[in-house]
Parts: C-alpha cells; sequence; structure tokens
C-alpha cells in the first residue's frame, strides 16, 4: 500500500503522474493509455493531433470532441485526471479501434456472401469504386508481371 493522504489526489491522478513519469532502464512511457477499449494516444502532441492516432478518429471528429468537451488543444500529457475520464467517456460513445475493424470485415464479407459487385470486386482482389485497372491498380492487383511477347517493338 503506498499510505495515499486524500489531499494528494484522485487514483486516476495519482496513476496518470507514475506513468507521465515512470523509467525503467532508459524506456520512458510515451502514450496515455485513455482505457475503455480505446487504445492509446502520444503524450508529446497536442489533443487534435494525439487523437487521430486512435483508429476511426479523423481530424474532424478530434475537433468535435475537444469541442462538445470544451477542453482547450493542450498537450496530452498536460490532461488532469477529469479531463481523461471525459474524454474516456465521450471516445466510448463512437465505434473506434478493433470494433470498428470487425465491423468492416464483417460488412465486406456480407458483401462477397451475397455476390454484389462490390463483393465480387474484393474477392477478385481489384478495386470496387470504379477506377480504371488498365494500367492503375498496382496496389490492389499486386506487382506488375511482363508477358513474354505482348509488348511490340
Amino acid at each position: 500500500m503506498l499510505g495515499l493522504r486524500g489531499s494528494v489526489g484522485t487514483v486516476s491522478e495519482i496513476g496518470l503522474r507514475l506513468l507521465q513519469n515512470l523509467s525503467l532502464r532508459g524506456v520512458r512511457v510515451q502514450c496515455i493509455n485513455i482505457g475503455g477499449g480505446v487504445g492509446e494516444i502520444p503524450d508529446s502532441k497536442r489533443l487534435n493531433i494525439a487523437l487521430q492516432h486512435i483508429h476511426g478518429i479523423g481530424r474532424s471528429r478530434a475537433r468535435q470532441i475537444l469541442a462538445e468537451l470544451s477542453i482547450a488543444n493542450k498537450l496530452a500529457r498536460d490532461l488532469t485526471g477529469r479531463e481523461v475520464y471525459s474524454l474516456r467517456e465521450e471516445l466510448s460513445r463512437y465505434m473506434t479501434g478493433h470494433d470498428l475493424h470487425n465491423q468492416v470485415t464483417k460488412d465486406i464479407a456480407r458483401l462477397m456472401e451475397i455476390q454484389s459487385y462490390r463483393g465480387i470486386r474484393h474477392s477478385q482482389g481489384l478495386p470496387c469504386r470504379g477506377q480504371r485497372t488498365h494500367t492503375n491498380a498496382r496496389t490492389w492487383k499486386g506487382k506488375a508481371v511482363a508477358i513474354p511477347g505482348k509488348k511490340k517493338a
């Protein structure tokens, strides 16, 4: 037991301070764990940028979250325990991280199961949003393989 007194602060504030100052033989903790299955954000960046490190949170949603919570755009390491808690509660309203990844995977599997155009394109490894494939689409099709005798000299 650490012998904590009431004037020291809440347990989450103490844990946050310990995480910020923890150093294990040259390895420094550089992320703040938001918790709730959301993930970690880097503590050396401003909040609107740090929130974008969570899968499913982009530029506009990060701004929207900070505006709803009326938190200033400060460094993530300067967050108080209450702000971390309110941020965790706000992020739990959105589908992020592994939940979002699993949902997208299920959606693609459903498209392939019902044999829709997009599902067929996914199963063939081709773009499904109308891009041309004659000369482009190398990301989906993979490395170009030369066919002997095709090029006329």
